[in-house]
């Protein structure tokens, strides 16, 4: 069994996706728009104007894959309830993931010390995606 997240945003897939890449080296294995579907959509499912929409993609983070989509693109992603943890190599790691991930987006919990951890923190991304970015602590 095998449990994947698979992420809405809204109108903004694409620009995730970039930013994703630039920030923590994701690497996109597979993009379909709207437009290259095999087969058209329900009438009235998609907005006019979509049709370069992300109706689907897969991208991994280390070893680890995320899919996603534009969604009904409206523009407004909403992410409540869950917490995507990304482990670093070390401090020095986890403070460039942390400070990629908060360009534009909101620290909740400022990278530092922990009894569980060297180096862990809490943030939320410009796309509204929460993040602990956290380095194992060593046995």
């Amino acid at each position: 069994m095998l449990i994947q997240p698979y992420l809405f945003f809204d109108g903004r897939c694409e620009e995730a996706l970039d930013f994703y890449r630039q920030a923590i080296g994701a690497k996109v294995t597979m993009l379909m728009r709207n437009k290259e579907s095999p087969e058209p959509p329900p009438p009235g499912m998609l907005a006019p104007g979509s049709e370069e929409k992300v109706m689907h993609a897969a991208f991994t983070v280390g070893e680890s894959l995320v899919m996603a989509s534009d969604g009904f693109a409206k523009g407004e992603p909403v992410f409540k309830g869950f917490t995507l943890s990304l482990q670093a190599a070390d401090e020095a790691d986890a403070r460039r993931l942390f400070d990629a991930l908060a360009a534009g987006g909101s620290v909740t919990m400022p990278l530092g010390k922990t009894f569980w951890s060297p180096a862990f923190g809490m943030l939320t991304d410009r796309f509204g995606i929460g993040w602990m970015v956290q380095v194992p602590q060593a046995m």
